[in-house]
């Protein structure tokens, strides 16, 4: 690395350069991925270098990057072609909530704000700890999440994690262990024998149908197709690894539960705070 802490960072998720932006950090960043949205000024202020398994690298080379921020066995071949350019790589891999915090922090130490980054993640640990001890009705509503819809694929670690944590209980809780998509893949009579109270879909930034859903062979008998409680939760902020999920996709989780009037605890995270109203006032 030609400088530490680096001063030009190339981020090829979206869930780093959320995290800079919360750390006030933004101002290392040089390109990002081409799905980053959060915060909403990201789109707008810097350059986009990458899909998720593609990048366009005699770009990102000629932004000069001191460091690059990849994720994942997804993302091995972008890294391969940047480390035979010289370039410095670090390669996060967050399935859980405790990694999510974990990458907080370790992005920080990065940066040079390891004190800023602790703040931020014991910010999110409070939250979670106030949502998952409210009290709720018993018995805990079951949730089927979907992530894809051909073939069927359920069971990513932290957002089986945050169905616990909003009061439900996540239909296959098994799957939260297998990283790889394909070990997560279930057949709709699976799903059928689960019966969810609730679905929660979210197709990888593909529109959710659920009138798709509902025509399923079998599931009309399925109380959450019976009761259309099938609610659609958009993919940047649930299938991100990083603070979106912890926030604004729990907020989802929590609301499709248990209504509109469920009552939240506030952030308690100062760096959440101003990121929120900053974003208020952005285009």
């Amino acid at each position: 690395m030609r400088h530490f802490p680096p001063r030009r960072i190339v981020c090829l998720t979206e869930e780093t350069v959320e995290t800079l932006y919360l750390l006030g950090e933004q101002d290392r960043i040089v390109g990002v991925s081409g799905y980053a949205v959060r915060p909403p000024q990201v789109r707008r202020e810097k350059p986009r270098v990458s899909a998720f398994v593609s990048a366009d690298i005699p770009k990102i080379l000629t932004l000069e990057p001191d460091l690059v921020l990849a994720f994942s066995d997804l993302q091995a071949g972008i890294v391969a072609d940047l480390v035979r350019e010289g370039i410095d790589v670090h390669v996060f891999n967050q399935r859980d909530i405790a990694g999510i915090l974990a990458m907080i922090r370790a992005l920080g130490a990065l940066v040079g704000a390891t004190e800023r980054a602790a703040e931020l993640a014991q910010g999110l640990e409070r939250r979670l700890a106030a949502i998952a001890a409210t009290p709720r009705p018993s018995p805990r509503p079951r949730v089927y999440f979907e992530e894809w819809d051909d073939p069927l694929i359920s069971g990513i670690g932290w957002v089986s994690e945050l169905i616990e944590i909003a009061g439900g209980e996540d239909v296959f809780p098994e799957l939260r262990h297998r990283q790889a998509a394909k070990d997560r893949i279930v057949s709709a009579e699976a799903v059928r024998k689960t019966a969810p109270d609730v679905i929660l879909a979210s197709w990888c930034g593909k529109k959710v149908v659920p009138a798709r859903i509902k025509q399923r062979e079998g599931w009309s008998e399925i109380p959450a197709v019976r009761n259309n409680r099938i609610v659609e939760i958009k993919s940047p902020i649930i299938l991100q690894p990083g603070p979106a999920a912890l926030t604004d996709g729990l907020e989802a989780i929590v609301t499709t539960l248990w209504g509109q009037d469920s009552k939240l605890p506030t952030p308690r995270c100062e760096a959440w705070d101003a990121s929120r109203r900053q974003a208020r006032t952005s285009g």
